[in-house]
């Protein structure tokens, strides 16, 4: 077929069709030409990250940072609480497991503020690109971090570290050093995220879908917050999911329904809400626009994480939803202490299983010895 071809384009008569197909031929094999450069530059882009493990310790905010004894643990005014204080150096993790590193596993600190950079989220997650699973973890925000309180929550560590000036990365730190002593490690990436980045996210993936089991009816006059929601199935913006994902309880005597576990009841909702924002990100129509929302990430979002690695784990999020290898798990306290404070311990050896069977980047279990955890 392709002799006869050429032999027709030898005619004189056929000069115009000539012309056409050398132009055709051209512009197919630019286009290969184009698609080649293309792949080439995306599989040296879209690379697996590369976890740099530490030859000492790291500098850390220390544990002596004390906040002023108050009842409300949420608001911290006096300015010499944030007076300079010397770094402590720790290691990150055990120091024994210094090469003990599972290969393709990787750990993430998830940190959402509110409006007062109090942190009201407090996730560690996991990913084995081995394995293709993936595991989240939710540390309660009253869970005490500090061996002498007064005060000292997770809720409080973010505002702590940030205040004389040190700002974001001394925000950062001292949460990474709480963590660190709940769990026994410092995960390999951080994500700070405030409500600007939420909505950001949420109305990028237009909207997300949620079953709101009660009515959630709230007012506060003194944070212009005012949620009402309705039970069923919900399609939320941004600014609903927030609500959805703060309600707590119902104003007393309202006559309207509270989440009979609490603030644990709305860690479960800031779970489902993680969970709907993957579920729309994997839509055709949105997978498409995953370099949209890589940039809306990197603009809204405080992270370690490099626009490549961003890339890497968009492109894995389909295989973790593909084989619903996506755990959610919550440490639960085994009592709270109450007025004032309403501190919620932690059980270390409960913690212990979880981490070692979740989100433990080693070999080796964490042990007892490994984590600091405050006990009444």
């Amino acid at each position: 077929m392709f002799t006869k071809l050429f032999d027709m384009l030898k005619l004189p008569h056929n000069k115009r069709l000539r012309t056409v197909i050398k132009s055709f031929l051209i512009t197919v094999f630019s286009v290969l030409i184009f698609v080649g450069v293309g792949i080439f530059i995306w599989n040296r882009t879209i690379v697996p990250p590369e976890i740099v493990v530490p030859t000492g310790p790291i500098a850390v905010p220390p544990t002596n940072i004390e906040p002023p004894q108050t009842n409300n643990t949420e608001q911290y005014n006096d300015e010499n609480i944030y007076d300079e204080p010397t770094p402590e150096y720790v290691w990150p993790f055990p120091e024994r497991m210094a090469d003990d590193r599972r290969e393709l596993f990787y750990t993430f600190l998830i940190i959402g503020l509110n409006e007062g950079t109090n942190v009201n989220t407090a996730m560690v997650a996991s990913y084995c690109a081995a394995t293709r699973e993936a595991n989240l973890i939710s540390i309660p925000r009253d869970a005490p971090v500090h061996a002498t309180r007064n005060g000292r929550k997770m809720a409080s560590s973010y505002l702590i570290g940030a205040g004389g000036g040190r700002g974001t990365p001394g925000g950062v730190a001292q949460v990474q050093h709480d963590v660190l002593n709940v769990i026994g490690f410092i995960p390999d990436f951080y994500v700070v995220f405030d409500y600007d980045a939420f909505f950001a996210i949420i109305d990028a993936v237009g909207g997300i879908e949620i079953y709101v089991p009660i009515r959630m009816r709230y007012r506060d006059p003194y944070q212009n917050l005012d949620i009402d929601i309705m039970p069923g199935l919900q399609h939320m913006d941004s600014a609903t999911a927030l609500d959805f994902a703060r309600f707590r309880q119902a104003n007393r005597n309202s006559g309207y329904p509270s989440l009979p576990d609490g603030d644990f009841g709305r860690i479960r909702n800031q779970q489902a809400v993680i969970n709907a924002v993957i579920n729309e990100l994997l839509r055709p129509s949105n997978i498409l626009q995953i370099p949209t929302f890589v940039n809306i990430f990197n603009d809204s979002v405080h992270t370690n994480l490099t626009i490549p690695n961003m890339m890497f784990f968009a492109m894995e999020l389909n295989h973790v939803m593909g084989t619903d290898d996506f755990n959610t798990y919550t440490f639960l306290p085994t009592h709270t202490s109450g007025d004032p404070h309403w501190y919620e311990f932690l059980n270390p050896n409960a913690i212990l299983e979880i981490v070692n069977r979740t989100i433990n980047p080693f070999y080796q279990y964490i042990e007892l010895r490994d984590i600091n955890i405050v006990r009444e």
